[in-house]
């Protein structure tokens, strides 16, 4: 199909969608948990739930984003009959993270936002999904690059 500067920002609100979705599970997993630790129990506590929050606003929105704008792309493409096995890997992956997140957003952290005294399991708790999350994120942009290379 033509190209217009719509598919080309649908292509980027669906990049942005994913870079805030994986890249921010990456930082918040592996960069700023570990940082915490230089805190006493109850500032890190705070200062994680209230990241925590702020994150998962944000995901609210960055996650069905990146699922529509990738319909959208595979739809202008020429439709999911069409769609290489690669993108499908994709759909597929982004539909897994997608139900972890609200595992994990209902569960794990809806437990942590409600205790008097959150336990430090229940943080590592929501870092371990978060990294299962990055990883499969991972995944499914390897998946891009195996189904759209460059010459």
């Amino acid at each position: 199909m033509p190209h217009s500067i719509i598919w080309s920002l649908v292509l980027a609100l669906h990049l942005i969608s994913i870079i805030m979705w994986v890249g921010g599970g990456a930082y918040a997993a592996v960069i700023l948990r570990p940082s915490l630790n230089l805190l006493d129990q109850t500032q890190r506590n705070s200062v994680h739930l209230q990241t925590m929050a702020r994150f998962f606003k944000g995901l609210t929105h960055a996650i069905p984003t990146a699922l529509i704008t990738g319909w959208l792309l595979v739809l202008h493409e020429g439709g999911f009959s069409n769609a290489p096995w690669t993108t499908n890997i994709m759909q597929l992956l982004g539909i897994i993270m997608a139900l972890l997140f609200v595992r994990m957003y209902m569960g794990s952290y809806q437990k942590l936002r409600r205790a008097i005294r959150p336990q430090a399991s229940g943080f590592d708790s929501v870092r371990k999904q978060v990294l299962v999350i990055v990883a499969l994120g991972i995944l499914a942009v390897l998946s891009a690059c195996l189904g759209h290379p460059f010459m």
